[in-house]
């Protein structure tokens, strides 16, 4: 795509605007700043700032949907009473027709639909990317119903298009606005894109609950659905079909029988035993996809959107609920400060207490008491205060919570989260990072490693660059040397390097 088209593609979007009320972040500071206001409203009520600028967005179709719906997890950008709106946006588009799938199925495996299925119905869900078709396949000489998910003809094409006006717009906002640099608005629209991505090979979805199913497979609480692979594609996706009641209707369990308040413990314990334990979490858990089945378990179904923790952010996890459910805000204050979240020109303890600010009215309290919005508004202003770093991997998983724990709430109001959390957070800690010892003992001596092992990269960086210094300096006066000695020079310099190491570490 051209400049001019995307500055009239951009233009066409921006037009949609005018007369919407949007988030204050997306207006200009200083040049442009009238000019602006001359088009668009700012209005005081953020409340209505959020419905606007949510309608707007579902106006201009299913790309916009999914970045409100990103946007969501940044309310340290939009705030977060235009967040809330956003997450509840809709990814809901009429279905595209049966003889489409049916084609784009055909194209894919080469085969016709019905040498493919016994039985294939009508659509029975549809989103941006993909819908959704029930239907019957012989496996293992029995009729199984399945679930065959059919991505949008076209659709690649079109989010490209719509993420090239989104690249242009986040480059001029950022140019006008340099809060929107410090929270890195155009990264997260590659963040987007990469998602998106990758919802579209639904080989990876199948993938990643493959993976999830080996991640869960001791659990008796929860199950995921079966992939059939002979009938998985790039564009086509067949799992095991799974009855059951979605947790968003409470009547329906309340009349099974069911116990609300346990099945509200196994959404938050599911949730962090994917976060913490394994590292990979369903990053999608709405009330849409979360159901329970005839045996009383736990059902997660669309694996599109999945997020992803290394150990450092695991650990860094673990040790912010570990802190917020102890008191322990200094070893908090200090596990931030470790992982290179916070600025080195910020005072610990300050940070310390701020972090106090947050904990202490949680305090035995259950989440009926507890404002989530309330909380995530406090730590949004640590981080503008403390010139923190944004990463996005934890901003999904913020996400992730604010949402799982919400659903949670609408089956027990009464639910305390920090006590269900314990269990799961502790006996993480305890197997991971104390093994041989008991955690509380041996805390301060795993602290004290994990401090090493953080400084490594910098050792060897400064190590790396002594030996290229000398290095330099001996290249430059090798002209005159036999080859043989410099090689021998050389072979100096990389025991000199380990020395160096040594002598930092100790």
């Amino acid at each position: 795509m051209n400049f001019f088209t995307q500055l009239a593609n951009s233009t066409k979007v921006m037009m949609t605007f005018i007369g919407s009320d949007i988030p204050e972040v997306f207006i200009p500071k200083g040049r442009g700043a009238f000019l602006f206001s001359l088009f668009f409203n700012k209005k005081k009520n953020k409340d209505v700032i959020g419905k606007s600028f949510s309608s707007t967005l579902t106006k201009l179709g299913p790309s916009y949907i999914k970045l409100g719906q990103f946007l969501a997890t940044r309310p340290d950008i939009i705030g977060l009473n235009a967040a809330k709106e956003l997450s509840i946006l809709q990814d809901e588009v009429p279905a595209f027709a049966r003889k489409e799938a049916e084609k784009i199925i055909s194209d894919e495996f080469g085969l016709s639909v019905k040498d493919l299925f016994i039985e294939f119905d009508n659509v029975v869900a549809a989103a941006s990317i993909a819908q959704v078709h029930k239907a019957k396949i012989e496996h293992d000489g029995k009729e199984i119903h399945v679930a065959v998910k059919v991505l949008r003809p076209g659709i690649e094409d079109k989010f490209n298009r719509d993420f090239q006006v989104f690249y242009f717009i986040s480059g001029l906002l950022e140019r006008f606005n340099s809060s929107l640099k410090r929270l890195k608005f155009a990264e997260s629209i590659e963040t987007l894109e990469k998602s998106v991505d990758l919802e579209m090979d639904l080989r990876l979805e199948a993938a990643a609950i493959s993976e999830m199913t080996d991640n869960l497979i001791d659990s008796d609480e929860f199950i995921l659905p079966n992939v059939f692979w002979d009938k998985t594609s790039k564009k086509v996706l067949t799992t095991e079909w799974i009855d059951g009641i979605s947790v968003g209707n409470k009547q329906a369990l309340i009349d099974k029988g069911y116990d609300l308040g346990n099945i509200a413990r196994i959404i938050i314990q599911s949730f962090l035993t994917q976060a913490l334990r394994h590292g990979f979490f369903h990053a999608d858990m709405h009330p849409g996809n979360l159901f329970i089945n005839n045996d009383g378990k736990l059902v997660m179904v669309d694996f599109g959107i999945m997020g992803r923790l290394g150990n450092k952010e695991q650990n860094f996890l673990a040790e912010i609920l570990w802190g917020l459910i102890t008191r322990d805000y200094k070893r908090t204050a200090e596990v931030h400060f470790d992982a290179g979240y916070v600025s080195d020109k910020s005072r610990m303890d300050e940070f310390s207490q701020a972090l106090r600010s947050i904990g202490e009215p949680l305090t035995g309290r259950n989440a009926s008491q507890i404002s989530m919005a309330r909380v995530l508004a406090q730590l949004f202003d640590i981080t503008e205060q403390f010139d923190m770093k944004t990463r996005p991997e934890l901003l999904l998983l913020q996400k992730t919570m604010v949402v799982t724990e919400g659903v949670a709430r609408s089956l027990d109001p009464n639910l305390n989260m920090w006590d269900i959390s314990k269990p799961i957070v502790s006996d993480w800690m305890s197997n991971t990072l104390s093994p041989a010892e008991k955690f509380k003992d041996t805390m301060n001596s795993v602290s004290g490693l994990g401090n090493m092992i953080s400084q490594i990269p910098n050792i060897i960086d400064k190590a790396e660059k002594t030996t290229t210094d000398i290095i330099s300096i001996l290249d430059r006066t090798a002209e005159n040397k036999n080859k043989r000695d410099f090689k021998r020079y050389k072979y100096i310099i990389l025991i000199i390097s380990a020395l160096i190491v040594l002598t930092i570490l100790t």
